[in-house]
Protein backbone atom coordinates (compact mmCIF):
# COMPACT_ATOMS: atom_id res chain seq x y z
CA UNK A 1 0.00 0.00 0.00
CA UNK A 2 1.03 3.84 -0.95
CA UNK A 3 0.30 5.49 2.42
CA UNK A 4 -0.05 9.11 2.15
CA UNK A 5 -0.27 11.58 4.97
CA UNK A 6 -2.13 14.48 4.34
CA UNK A 7 -0.89 17.71 7.09
CA UNK A 8 -0.61 20.92 7.75
CA UNK A 9 0.02 22.17 11.32
CA UNK A 10 -1.93 25.08 10.12
CA UNK A 11 -5.83 24.76 10.06
CA UNK A 12 -8.07 26.05 7.28
CA UNK A 13 -6.05 25.13 4.26
CA UNK A 14 -7.83 22.77 2.93
CA UNK A 15 -6.54 19.10 4.21
CA UNK A 16 -10.08 17.54 4.79
CA UNK A 17 -11.39 18.59 1.57
CA UNK A 18 -8.00 17.31 -0.11
CA UNK A 19 -8.60 14.29 1.57
CA UNK A 20 -12.13 14.01 0.24
CA UNK A 21 -11.71 15.04 -2.86
CA UNK A 22 -8.21 13.63 -3.62
CA UNK A 23 -9.65 10.21 -2.77
CA UNK A 24 -12.62 10.17 -5.12
CA UNK A 25 -10.85 10.96 -7.94
CA UNK A 26 -8.10 8.37 -7.43
CA UNK A 27 -10.90 5.73 -6.62
CA UNK A 28 -12.77 6.90 -10.30
CA UNK A 29 -9.31 6.01 -11.91
CA UNK A 30 -9.62 2.21 -10.67
CA UNK A 31 -7.40 2.26 -7.24
CA UNK A 32 -8.98 1.11 -4.15
CA UNK A 33 -8.74 3.94 -1.74
CA UNK A 34 -8.87 4.12 1.89
CA UNK A 35 -9.26 7.47 3.83
CA UNK A 36 -8.28 7.53 7.52
CA UNK A 37 -10.25 10.08 9.39
CA UNK A 38 -7.35 11.16 12.21
CA UNK A 39 -8.71 14.65 13.22
CA UNK A 40 -11.13 14.43 16.25
CA UNK A 41 -13.43 16.98 14.34
CA UNK A 42 -14.20 14.33 11.82
CA UNK A 43 -14.62 16.43 9.19
CA UNK A 44 -13.44 14.14 6.48
CA UNK A 45 -16.45 11.72 7.65
CA UNK A 46 -18.87 14.22 7.60
CA UNK A 47 -18.22 15.03 4.34
CA UNK A 48 -18.12 11.36 2.71
CA UNK A 49 -21.38 11.70 4.43
CA UNK A 50 -20.96 9.14 7.02
CA UNK A 51 -23.77 10.18 10.32
CA UNK A 52 -22.21 10.18 14.08
CA UNK A 53 -24.72 7.53 14.80
CA UNK A 54 -23.17 5.37 12.22
CA UNK A 55 -19.12 6.03 13.09
CA UNK A 56 -19.64 2.09 15.14
CA UNK A 57 -15.55 2.07 15.08
CA UNK A 58 -13.53 4.85 14.46
CA UNK A 59 -9.67 5.61 14.42
CA UNK A 60 -9.75 5.93 18.04
CA UNK A 61 -10.18 2.40 18.39
CA UNK A 62 -7.62 1.11 15.91
CA UNK A 63 -5.11 3.80 17.88
CA UNK A 64 -5.94 1.71 21.00
CA UNK A 65 -5.76 -1.54 19.16
CA UNK A 66 -9.20 -2.61 20.04
CA UNK A 67 -10.06 -3.37 16.68
CA UNK A 68 -8.51 -4.05 13.49
CA UNK A 69 -8.15 -1.25 10.23
CA UNK A 70 -10.98 -3.74 8.00
CA UNK A 71 -12.90 -3.99 10.84
CA UNK A 72 -13.42 -0.51 11.15
CA UNK A 73 -13.19 0.19 7.51
CA UNK A 74 -17.11 1.03 6.27
CA UNK A 75 -17.66 2.16 2.40
CA UNK A 76 -18.54 5.34 1.35
CA UNK A 77 -20.92 6.49 -1.60
CA UNK A 78 -17.96 6.53 -3.70
CA UNK A 79 -17.10 3.14 -5.38
CA UNK A 80 -13.39 1.70 -4.44
CA UNK A 81 -13.65 4.12 -1.94
CA UNK A 82 -13.50 3.36 2.00
CA UNK A 83 -12.99 5.13 5.13
CA UNK A 84 -12.21 4.73 8.91
CA UNK A 85 -14.02 7.40 10.45
CA UNK A 86 -13.32 9.56 13.73
CA UNK A 87 -14.88 10.39 16.63
CA UNK A 88 -15.01 12.90 19.71
CA UNK A 89 -12.95 10.49 21.33
CA UNK A 90 -9.84 11.19 19.08
CA UNK A 91 -9.48 14.56 21.01
CA UNK A 92 -8.25 12.36 24.07
CA UNK A 93 -6.33 10.20 22.55
CA UNK A 94 -3.13 12.13 22.62
CA UNK A 95 -3.17 11.97 26.37
CA UNK A 96 -4.65 8.49 26.75
CA UNK A 97 -1.57 7.17 24.20
CA UNK A 98 0.89 8.72 26.57
CA UNK A 99 0.88 5.32 28.90
CA UNK A 100 1.52 2.73 25.96
CA UNK A 101 4.66 1.69 24.77
CA UNK A 102 5.93 2.92 21.29
CA UNK A 103 2.98 5.01 21.46
CA UNK A 104 4.57 6.90 17.95
CA UNK A 105 3.95 3.33 16.19
CA UNK A 106 0.44 2.81 16.89
CA UNK A 107 -1.05 3.53 13.58
CA UNK A 108 2.11 1.91 11.75
CA UNK A 109 1.69 -1.09 13.35
CA UNK A 110 -2.11 -1.31 12.70
CA UNK A 111 -1.45 -0.76 9.10
CA UNK A 112 1.09 -3.56 9.23
CA UNK A 113 -1.21 -5.92 10.35
CA UNK A 114 -3.90 -5.08 7.42
CA UNK A 115 -4.73 -7.17 4.75
CA UNK A 116 -2.84 -4.65 2.09
CA UNK A 117 -6.59 -5.38 0.29
CA UNK A 118 -6.20 -0.95 -0.41
CA UNK A 119 -3.68 0.50 -3.21
CA UNK A 120 -3.87 3.84 -1.51
CA UNK A 121 -3.90 5.08 2.19
CA UNK A 122 -4.72 8.92 2.58
CA UNK A 123 -4.57 10.24 6.33
CA UNK A 124 -6.38 13.44 6.87
CA UNK A 125 -4.44 14.57 10.21
CA UNK A 126 -5.24 17.12 12.51
CA UNK A 127 -3.81 20.72 12.28
CA UNK A 128 -1.17 20.19 14.84
CA UNK A 129 1.72 18.62 15.16
CA UNK A 130 0.71 16.62 17.77
CA UNK A 131 0.87 12.81 18.88
CA UNK A 132 -1.49 11.77 16.10
CA UNK A 133 0.17 13.34 13.53
CA UNK A 134 3.10 11.73 14.28
CA UNK A 135 1.60 8.45 14.06
CA UNK A 136 0.25 9.49 10.74
CA UNK A 137 4.03 10.31 9.59
CA UNK A 138 5.63 7.70 11.19
CA UNK A 139 3.07 5.14 9.76
CA UNK A 140 3.31 6.83 5.77
CA UNK A 141 5.39 6.49 2.91
CA UNK A 142 5.37 9.97 2.17
CA UNK A 143 3.58 13.23 2.83
CA UNK A 144 1.12 15.86 0.89
CA UNK A 145 1.11 19.15 2.28
CA UNK A 146 -1.47 21.38 0.98
CA UNK A 147 -0.27 24.92 1.47
CA UNK A 148 -2.65 28.34 1.34
CA UNK A 149 -1.05 31.02 -0.85
CA UNK A 150 -0.99 33.55 2.22
CA UNK A 151 1.39 35.50 3.41
CA UNK A 152 2.66 33.10 6.51
CA UNK A 153 2.46 30.17 4.31
CA UNK A 154 5.83 29.29 3.82
CA UNK A 155 6.69 29.96 7.71
CA UNK A 156 4.21 27.13 8.89
CA UNK A 157 5.91 25.09 6.12
CA UNK A 158 9.53 25.39 7.07
CA UNK A 159 8.23 24.08 10.90
CA UNK A 160 6.31 21.29 8.99
CA UNK A 161 9.78 20.35 6.55
CA UNK A 162 11.93 20.76 10.15
CA UNK A 163 9.14 18.07 11.54
CA UNK A 164 9.70 16.01 9.16
CA UNK A 165 13.50 16.33 9.11
CA UNK A 166 13.36 14.79 13.06
CA UNK A 167 10.78 11.90 11.92
CA UNK A 168 12.86 10.90 9.27
CA UNK A 169 15.92 10.61 11.71
CA UNK A 170 14.19 8.74 14.42
CA UNK A 171 10.83 6.99 13.81
CA UNK A 172 10.79 6.53 9.56
CA UNK A 173 13.69 7.03 7.54
CA UNK A 174 11.69 6.27 4.56
CA UNK A 175 9.22 9.56 4.39
CA UNK A 176 9.27 11.69 1.70
CA UNK A 177 7.78 14.75 0.65
CA UNK A 178 5.60 13.57 -1.99
CA UNK A 179 4.45 17.41 -2.51
CA UNK A 180 2.85 20.58 -1.92
CA UNK A 181 -0.44 21.04 -3.25
CA UNK A 182 -1.37 24.64 -3.48
CA UNK A 183 -5.11 25.43 -2.33
CA UNK A 184 -7.13 28.24 -1.97
CA UNK A 185 -5.29 29.72 -5.25
CA UNK A 186 -7.32 33.07 -6.15
CA UNK A 187 -6.02 34.49 -9.91
CA UNK A 188 -7.56 38.00 -8.82
CA UNK A 189 -5.29 38.29 -5.57
CA UNK A 190 -1.89 39.91 -6.53
CA UNK A 191 -0.52 38.27 -3.52
CA UNK A 192 -1.61 35.04 -4.17
CA UNK A 193 0.27 34.28 -7.25
CA UNK A 194 3.24 36.17 -5.52
CA UNK A 195 3.48 33.74 -2.78
CA UNK A 196 3.17 30.71 -5.41
CA UNK A 197 5.95 31.70 -7.30
CA UNK A 198 7.87 32.18 -3.77
CA UNK A 199 6.78 28.69 -2.74
CA UNK A 200 7.90 27.18 -6.66
CA UNK A 201 11.18 29.72 -6.26
CA UNK A 202 11.82 27.74 -2.92
CA UNK A 203 10.70 23.95 -3.46
CA UNK A 204 10.78 23.71 -7.04
CA UNK A 205 9.51 20.38 -8.61
CA UNK A 206 8.14 19.54 -4.99
CA UNK A 207 5.15 21.74 -5.87
CA UNK A 208 2.05 19.90 -7.39
CA UNK A 209 1.83 21.99 -11.38
CA UNK A 210 -2.03 21.84 -10.74
CA UNK A 211 -3.63 25.00 -8.21
CA UNK A 212 -6.48 24.40 -6.45
CA UNK A 213 -9.16 27.83 -6.34
CA UNK A 214 -10.81 29.00 -3.83
CA UNK A 215 -14.32 27.73 -5.21
CA UNK A 216 -17.95 27.92 -3.60
CA UNK A 217 -19.08 24.48 -4.68
CA UNK A 218 -15.80 23.04 -2.85
CA UNK A 219 -17.24 24.33 0.18
CA UNK A 220 -21.21 23.77 0.00
CA UNK A 221 -20.39 19.69 -1.01
CA UNK A 222 -19.64 18.28 2.34
CA UNK A 223 -22.85 20.19 3.66
CA UNK A 224 -24.45 17.37 0.98
CA UNK A 225 -22.08 14.37 2.20
CA UNK A 226 -20.45 14.46 -0.34
CA UNK A 227 -17.40 14.98 -2.74
CA UNK A 228 -17.29 17.71 -4.86
CA UNK A 229 -16.55 15.73 -7.55
CA UNK A 230 -20.14 14.27 -6.95
CA UNK A 231 -21.91 17.15 -6.29
CA UNK A 232 -20.89 19.21 -8.88
CA UNK A 233 -18.05 17.42 -11.12
CA UNK A 234 -17.61 20.39 -14.05
CA UNK A 235 -17.18 22.89 -11.43
CA UNK A 236 -13.51 24.55 -10.92
CA UNK A 237 -12.50 22.35 -7.67
CA UNK A 238 -13.67 19.12 -8.78
CA UNK A 239 -11.33 19.94 -12.02
CA UNK A 240 -8.70 20.70 -10.39
CA UNK A 241 -8.75 17.73 -7.77
CA UNK A 242 -8.90 15.27 -10.90
CA UNK A 243 -5.78 16.89 -12.50
CA UNK A 244 -3.99 16.47 -9.45
CA UNK A 245 -4.83 12.88 -9.05
CA UNK A 246 -3.05 12.62 -12.14
CA UNK A 247 0.19 13.94 -11.17
CA UNK A 248 -0.31 12.23 -7.58
CA UNK A 249 -0.31 8.87 -9.59
CA UNK A 250 2.63 9.57 -11.50
CA UNK A 251 4.71 10.00 -8.51
CA UNK A 252 3.36 7.03 -6.35
CA UNK A 253 5.92 4.58 -6.31
CA UNK A 254 5.07 0.96 -7.99
CA UNK A 255 1.29 1.37 -7.96
CA UNK A 256 -0.85 -0.42 -9.91
CA UNK A 257 -1.84 1.68 -13.42
CA UNK A 258 -5.11 2.89 -13.46
CA UNK A 259 -7.72 1.24 -15.71
CA UNK A 260 -8.77 4.66 -16.37
CA UNK A 261 -8.08 8.20 -16.54
CA UNK A 262 -10.28 10.32 -13.86
CA UNK A 263 -13.53 10.52 -14.65
CA UNK A 264 -16.35 12.30 -12.89
CA UNK A 265 -17.15 10.01 -10.21
CA UNK A 266 -20.62 8.90 -9.32
CA UNK A 267 -22.17 7.79 -5.83
CA UNK A 268 -23.09 4.35 -5.30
Amino acid sequence: MNVIAIANQKGGVGKTTTAINLGTALAATGLRVLLLDLDPQGNASTGLGISRADRTHSTYDILLGEITIEAAAVPTVVPLLDIVPATVDLSGAEIELVEYEERTHRLSRALARSDHRWDVVLIDCPPSLGLLTLNAMVASNSLLVPLQCEFFALEGLSQLLNTVERIRERFNPGLSIMGVALTMYDRRNRLTEQVANDVRAVLGRVVFDTVIPRNVRLSEAPSHGLPALIYDHRCLGSEAYIALARELIARLPGAPKPILEPQPARAA
